[in-house]
């Protein structure tokens, strides 16, 4: 491909629900701009965005791919992102790299939960936006249905430049209301349409709709308004140039319309991304820091070269692979710049713009194109590369913490000695992902987004690496604390035929506000227990309360005092200090009431409106406690505190409840004591499993 100046180069991402068609739409431009040589089909599975191997199993879009293709003098670098809950990380990280975005809207469904999500990125980074109403050749399809409901929550902002010219099956054409003309497409076709007339029955509503559109685009512009009174109207010209300023200020919304898996109106809507979106150069400010300080920076063509990495994945052929977007400068082929965050040097070696799984070689790349590389040594997801160290380090998203975590173990031996450095590779590519150790129940735990998510991840374990291994749910890492005080003796004598054994302690147990953890006070006056023996007696009790009293589970939340105790000149030692402070600790747990606490979560959840009562009822049917609501829009937000071992299968329940409209972020907040009744179950269950393991 030759190189685009950056004028010339249009940055869109394609987002909105899963399912709306966004990977059918990318496979119709394609097409149309005589890339591939015929269309492409999901259900196929040989479509150009989705190829990684898990996409083509499930038939949907889990990570973000790039296609790089030229339509007229344009350069297009199209964004297929994931539209599902679960995996919307990855969309609002790629957005990063984005100049502009078309949300699409299933012609049947209208607006859906993820279409506000997305849509919600979309305001974050201050990105133009554009609405593609995609499906009207399906059965009840709507176009003014849907029109309707955009307008409810953007009013006159959202102005339709396309209307559809039949309906459901009969759909075959597009009225260009700018242009004033119709176009006829031939279904399934090259996606490019036949200029004609607009036919006589749409006349009249394609002349309102036009007169709409002008005043819209007209009225935050003084001189177009002005020639807007005089004239009555604008020609065409005029209103792109009016839509062009629109648009960038997000003053507008366009909204075209089409059939992605017939591919009418491919043509019309990359016309309308080359004429009317922005290019790099008069895109956002992205955040940055300089000199230690945040600030903001625009692309810009004439300073030195650096690059911002959006996106890692890892191939089991070419290694580590890196997308990147080009923020100042030119960056050549063979160039070497410097990571900003670990300060050693990459030799950027055969450079290319992305299509799907493949690279097309390139000699440059210039100011807000995207390109990728492979193999760099230590650049991750959010690095900044530069040529010299003084330039701004551009900030990436920040990654929410996974939702839901399983203990992972591996099948064999041999899967035990590659899953680390498997799991390593895919914490590169997915940074959602957390792997990590249990101290308590020592078990390994992989954490992602949902359930759906660490399938997959599993998945990918098997299919790209070899590597089996089986999931279960997380033991519960419960606590125990006490409820009250106790003052005791602990005394450990010994005789045997040489020296004996002799240590002896009087300690002080108290609870602790929740959070505290643990404390040891030296209360000895007068030499009761030598200096040296102090720290055994500590020692004894931190050993006694990792094993636990009640079930097994470390207590925490206590202090512990000692004030007094007796020592022999022979036969005392810090092992026997040790094992006396380990006897009071017991036997100030039998006097200080002792309870079962358990791990709290925060959990949030956004979901329609509609569902909130019947979710806030599954709350209170799980222990939980109801902590705070917001609305927005059709959106409620509920917030709860509710007890881990009731959320471990929340996942499921969630999706069944609310048809898959509703998603939620779960994580740690505080420990509280486990309700009597579940308290004895655990405890019985904790005794049954220790009399089990000593039989065995």
């Amino acid at each position: 491909m030759r190189v685009f100046d950056s004028s010339d180069i249009r940055n869109v991402a394609l987002i909105g629900h899963g399912h709306c068609g966004k990977t059918s739409l990318a496979a119709g431009l394609l097409h149309t701009a005589g890339v591939t040589d015929r269309l492409l089909r999901v259900d196929e599975g040989n479509t150009v965005t989705d190829f990684d191997e898990e996409e083509m199993y499930r038939k949907l879009t889990i990570t973000s791919a790039v296609a790089a293709f030229p339509w007229q003098k344009t350069k297009i670098n199209l964004f297929d992102t994931p539209g599902y809950n679960i995996f919307l990380k990855d969309t609002r990280s790629t957005l990063t790299a984005a100049d502009a975005s078309v949300v699409l809207l299933d012609g049947v469904a209208g607006i859906e939960v993820s279409t506000e999500k997305v849509w919600q990125f979309a305001e974050e980074f201050k990105l133009p936006c554009a609405i593609f109403v995609n499906k009207l050749d399906r059965e009840r399809s709507s176009f003014d249905r849907v029109l309707e409901s955009v307008r409810e929550i953007f009013g006159r902002t959202a102005v339709p430049i396309h209307l559809p010219v039949g309906s459901e099956k009969n759909f075959n054409g597009i009225i260009d209301l700018i242009r004033m003309r119709s176009f006829c497409y031939k279904p399934g076709g090259d996606g490019k349409g036949k200029d004609s007339e607009i036919p006589t029955p749409y006349e009249e509503a394609a002349a309102k709709a036009r007169e709409a559109l002008v005043e819209m685009v007209a009225e935050g512009n003084d001189e177009l308004m002005e020639e807007f009174f005089a004239s009555g109207t604008l020609p065409a010209d005029r209103i792109v140039s009016g839509l062009q300023q629109a648009v960038r200020e997000r003053r507008m919304f366009p909204i075209l319309c089409g059939a992605a898996l017939q591919n009418i109106g491919s043509d019309l809507l990359m016309n309308f991304i080359g004429e009317t979106f922005p290019s790099p150069l008069q895109s956002h400010q992205m955040p940055a820091f300089k000199d230690g300080s945040e600030t903001s920076k625009a692309i810009s063509s004439t300073e030195p070269p650096s690059v911002f990495v959006f996106k890692t994945s890892a191939d089991p052929f070419a290694g580590r692979v890196t997308y990147f977007k080009v923020m100042s400068g030119t960056v050549k082929d063979d160039a070497h710049l410097t990571n900003m965050r670990s300060n050693g040097g990459e030799r950027l070696a055969h450079i290319a713009t992305p299509f799907g799984k493949t690279m097309q070689p390139v000699t440059e790349l210039r100011a807000g194109d995207i390109g990728v590389v492979a193999k760099l040594k230590d650049t991750l997801t959010g690095d900044t590369l530069c040529e010299k160290t003084n330039c701004a380090v551009f900030k990436g998203v920040e990654i929410p913490e996974p939702s839901i975590a399983y203990a992972i173990s591996a099948k064999t031996r041999n899967d035990e000695d590659r899953l680390s450095t498997a799991l390593a590779k895919m914490l590169e590519e997915d940074r959602s992902l957390r792997f990590y150790r249990d101290p308590q129940t020592k078990e390994f735990l992989l954490a992602g987004n949902g359930q759906q998510h660490v399938e997959i991840v599993v998945s990918r374990l098997k299919r790209r690496y070899g590597v089996e291994v089986e999931l279960k749910a997380p033991k519960i890492p419960y606590r125990e604390t006490v409820r009250g005080s106790a003052n005791v003796q602990g005394r450990h004598k010994k005789q045997t035929g040489g020296h004996g054994q002799f240590g002896d302690c009087w300690i002080r147990l108290e609870p602790l506000p929740r959070g505290e953890k643990f404390q040891f006070i030296n209360d000895i006056f007068g030499g009761s227990i030598p200096k040296q023996y102090i720290p055994a007696v500590e020692k004894g009790i931190v050993e006694a309360a990792e094993q636990g009293f009640l079930a097994g589970y470390p207590v925490t939340d206590f202090k512990v005092t000692v004030y007094d105790g007796s020592y022999h000149e022979v036969d005392s030692s810090e092992m026997a200090f040790k094992l006396a402070g380990r006897k009071a600790f017991r036997a100030a747990m039998q006097q200080a009431k002792p309870a079962l606490l358990e791990p709290i979560m925060k959990v949030e959840v956004e979901t329609p409106t509609e569902f909130a009562g019947d979710l806030m009822s599954d709350f209170n049917g799980r222990r939980g406690r109801i902590s705070g609501m917001d609305l927005k829009g059709n959106m409620q937000t509920i917030r709860a505190q509710v007890p881990m071992s009731e959320m471990l299968n929340y996942q499921n329940d969630l999706i069944s409840k609310t048809q898959g409209r509703a998603s939620f972020h779960m994580e740690f907040d505080h420990y509280d004591y486990v309700p009597a009744p579940q308290a004895e179950k655990i405890i019985a269950a904790a005794k049954a499993h220790l009399h089990v393991e000593e039989e065995e």
